[in-house]
């Protein structure tokens, strides 16, 4: 039972895809965040434009 658990604790032939697959998802995390500041901002904009139009269409 020893030499069993010695083997698994030894082998190391799934590390490189569980390290990948943790790569990955970290990148995916960075993404969504990335996307969450910038559609913030996209929003903003949009609701920026969007008052200034009324504005200045409803001035006239």
């Amino acid at each position: 039972m020893r030499n069993f658990f010695r083997e698994l604790w030894d082998n190391e032939s799934g590390q490189d895809a569980t390290e990948y697959v943790l790569l990955v998802v970290l990148i995916a995390l960075a993404i969504t965040a990335g996307m969450t500041v910038l559609a913030t901002g996209i929003n903003g904009a949009y609701s920026n434009a969007s008052t200034t139009l009324n504005t200045t269409t409803s001035g006239s």
